[in-house]
């Protein structure tokens, strides 16, 4: 049986899309998650919200060293970033986030 590999970090990146253009930017989001989860080193999860205001991917990985390193892959900057680029009305917000265990 696998073991279960824990989140200990968030990447958060909140994106301002048109509604219009969100169907295409959810094309985007499926076509990479697969390969993001697994190609990516520490990837655990990838979750797509949808809000009235903006659109959120948040990325759960195995360390906040992970969640960094994969802002500036290959993956993320020539493959998602080129192609969501046409979609965004602004510069995306982007956080990461470490996980607070007791």
């Amino acid at each position: 049986m696998d073991k279960k590999v824990e989140t200990n970090a968030y990447l958060q990146i909140t994106l301002k899309i048109k509604s219009e253009n969100r169907e295409r930017a959810a094309g985007i989001y499926l076509k990479y998650k697969e390969p993001f989860l697994k190609q990516i080193k520490g990837a655990v999860s990838k979750e797509l919200i949808l809000r009235t205001e903006d659109v959120q991917v948040m990325h759960g990985f195995e360390s906040e060293a992970d969640a960094k390193a994969y802002l500036s892959s290959s993956l993320f900057e020539k493959d998602v970033v080129r192609e969501l680029k046409p979609y965004l009305e602004s510069a995306p917000d982007v956080r990461v986030y470490s996980v607070f265990r007791n």
